[in-house]
């Protein structure tokens, strides 16, 4: 089986379980180009664990995942790292080591994994905290930050290597709306000006209105519905309405 020539992403019959516990239950997921999947369900659905195996954490018991026309169920650790390299993470607590500055934060991943002078890394690090509007924070620590900025320290990491997919874990989840809409604003920057295509966890449904070109529901293990956000308003599947009657009716559609 070879995944589809477009698509960026492509799962297939995905099962993953711990003991008894069966977290996914034969997941069909697909993601194409400068697409924003958002990824929805009640906690403890498995929406960061489809994370986790898109990142090779985590190996599922069955099924097939492809980024690109690679298998990574069946690629070496040197290999697997090579693909890692092409899909950036941000995390839910930004998970910044606490010991390094801002700026060596954002270095890291060019220290390690690439070839690159000390004066190419300077220059990749003061273009990404640019970017997410914290080059002024370069020499402070990540206790120095409030929460929304430590978050957008953990975009420019995550961007170090120009990746080609971006994933977000409850990319606004714990900040203030001033801070939640800088957050939003750049996903949809990368999306529209940097051709950046994302995968966003989220449980908050003005953050996924806003920001999904597509989305998917997690349930029981399954994806139960998959499509444009205007088919989830108008689902009449019992979990997603209720789901989403938190979110207003009356908010603007997007074009």
């Amino acid at each position: 089986m070879s995944a589809h020539p477009t698509s960026l992403v492509r799962m297939k019959g995905v099962t993953l379980q711990f003991d008894a516990k069966v977290v996914l239950n034969g997941v069909d997921l697909s993601l194409e180009p400068q697409e924003a999947l958002v990824i929805m369900g009640l906690s403890g659905c498995g929406k960061s664990t489809l994370l986790s195996i898109l990142l090779g954490l985590l190996v599922p018991n069955s099924g097939t995942v492809y980024f690109q026309d690679k298998d990574l169920m069946n690629l070496s650790r040197r290999e697997l790292n090579e693909v890692r390299k092409h899909i950036g993470m941000v995390y839910q607590n930004a998970a910044l080591l606490s010991s390094l500055s801002i700026g060596e934060n954002v270095g890291l991943p060019l220290r390690e994994l690439t070839n690159k002078t000390a004066s190419e890394i300077h220059s990749v690090i003061s273009e990404k905290l640019e970017l997410v509007g914290l080059l002024d924070a370069k020499e402070k620590l990540p206790s120095e930050l409030s929460g929304g900025m430590q978050k957008r320290a953990g975009l420019a990491r995550a961007l170090a290597l120009n990746p080609e997919l971006v994933l977000f874990d409850e990319p606004s989840t714990g900040l203030d709306p001033i801070n939640s809409g800088l957050i939003h604003d750049l996903i949809i920057k990368l999306r529209e000006e940097h051709h950046v295509t994302s995968i966003i966890v989220t449980h908050e449904m003005e953050s996924a209105f806003l920001l999904a070109t597509r989305m998917a529901f997690l349930d029981g293990g399954k994806i139960i519905l998959e499509g444009k956000p205007d088919d989830f308003r108008d689902s009449a599947i019992p979990v997603i309405q209720e789901f989403l009657s938190s979110y207003t009716k009356h908010e603007p559609k997007k074009e």
